[in-house]
């Protein structure tokens, strides 16, 4: 028999000075466990209640869920009390020594996920949403907390006949005759793997969106880098001046900036320097490259010396030259994009980020794709799967493409939780806040 999880206890509120501070029980029989202290409501009626415990006495706010119609599908109960920190915690410090025990992070949604109450990929939204910093942030994460995505289901619908004939065929095709007719498979799930291919294609701008988009802007001095990093943030967050070397350090700004959620990087300028201080910041410039999404490199009307060319040369995959000062003579559409900065002028620079990093797509129509690294993971081995499915020989024998679809099959099944790894889970979960 299995055994009854412990009842666990958390702060849903951060522990700061507050009007209102929130703590969440969840377990098996709380209106017993918890007699002692309260007499819980009605379910799902706030009452106010007074609790009374080694010295101290609070009026409060319970609200009772029984199981299994709660958030963790087990009996759960939260208290608003006066949000002291001093307070709460000598509050849950009470509940832990009557039989509560201090919940893990994510304990509660995970519990809420092994009782059915959730599945993993809302779990994993749900997660998103906590963390997001943007509004498109905010929105992605929404627009993947309800239902699986619709092209699941259409993949369960288009695999299942398919893998039925493929086992019979393992199983029955010498005693019986039954054999698997590839060429026919393989036309039947072609619409299939287009659909893959482009959830590959979302799920990859997805994840850009969800993290947000690491751009490194470098150049020359008086290239124009703090001025293009200003008027991204929407703020004067570098110093801009007509003396070349102003920018001697990394400047970081997290913004949204027309929908794109930005990691913002202004960089040194790229010259030969004696002075240690600016130098120490073009040394930073080499580890920044490494792990940008995308180097903007930034170049002034009339261009810039030669010697700017090799520190970026590595990285040429992922460079992006940019004429700035556009509004200026000098400028070269042909050979770049081209961009303003102090008029404005930046429509070139957004229409090459969104082909660039997020493949042409615009922020609403990554809405519903996944986006976490582990789902994307997955979703390149389901896109591998049926790639070797549409490759195979008409005349392979039926235990490849049984093999094949069954690896399709249980993707999916990793995909939403239905077949459940325990460390999988333990990264989902780590990170969760507590209350959570």
């Amino acid at each position: 028999m299995a055994s009854v999880p412990d009842p666990i206890c958390a702060p849903a509120t951060p522990l700061l000075p507050s009007a209102v501070a929130i703590v969440r029980a969840s377990g098996a029989d709380l209106p017993a466990l918890l007699q002692p202290l309260v007499a819980l409501p009605e379910p799902r009626w706030a009452a106010l209640r007074t609790l009374t415990w080694e010295g101290f006495r609070e009026r409060a706010l319970v609200v009772f869920f029984p199981a299994p119609a709660s958030y963790t599908g087990e009996d759960v109960v939260e208290f608003q009390l006066h949000g002291n920190p001093l307070l709460v915690q000598r509050f849950l410090e009470h509940l832990v020594r009557h039989g509560f025990r201090l919940a893990e992070p994510g304990e509660f949604t995970r519990r809420a996920l092994l009782n059915g109450r959730q599945g993993l990929l809302e779990v994993e939204a749900l997660r998103d949403l906590v963390a997001a910093e943007t509004d498109t942030q905010v929105r992605l994460a929404q627009a993947r907390a309800g239902a699986l995505p619709t092209w699941m289901g259409v993949t369960r619908t288009a695999l299942a006949p398919w893998m039925a004939r493929a086992e019979a065929a393992v199983d029955y095709g010498e005693d019986e005759g039954i054999r698997l007719n590839l060429n026919e498979m393989r036309m039947a799930l072609e619409p299939l793997r287009a659909l893959f291919h482009v959830e590959r294609r979302r799920a990859q701008a997805a994840r850009h969106l969800r993290d947000g988009l690491r751009l490194a802007l470098v150049g020359q001095p008086n290239a124009g880098k703090s001025t293009l990093f200003n008027a991204l943030a929407g703020e004067d967050r570098a110093i801009v001046t007509e003396i070349p070397g102003t920018t001697r350090d990394v400047l970081e700004v997290r913004c949204e900036w027309r929908g794109l959620p930005l990691r913002l990087y202004d960089t040194a300028g790229l010259r030969e320097t004696v002075d240690p201080v600016e130098r120490l910041g073009v040394a930073r410039i080499g580890p920044l490259l490494e792990s940008a999404d995308l180097v903007l490199h930034l170049i002034p009307p009339g261009g810039e010396p030669p010697d700017v060319a090799p520190v970026l040369a590595p990285y040429a995959g992922k460079v992006l030259p940019i004429r700035t000062m556009g509004d200026l003579p000098g400028a070269d559409p042909a050979r770049a994009v081209v961009v303003s900065a102090r008029t404005g002028d930046l429509d070139a620079l957004e229409a090459a980020l969104r082909e660039r990093i997020l493949g042409g797509f615009a922020p609403d129509a990554c809405l519903g794709a996944l986006a976490t690294g582990r789902q994307l993971a997955l979703l390149e081995e389901l896109v591998q799967q049926v790639d070797l499915l549409a490759a195979l020989e008409p005349d392979a024998p039926p235990e490849l493409p049984a093999s094949l679809l069954q690896g399709a099959w249980g993707l999916l099944g990793r995909l939403t939780g239905e077949d459940r790894a325990e460390s999988a889970l333990d990264q989902v979960f780590n990170g969760f806040c507590l209350g959570k």
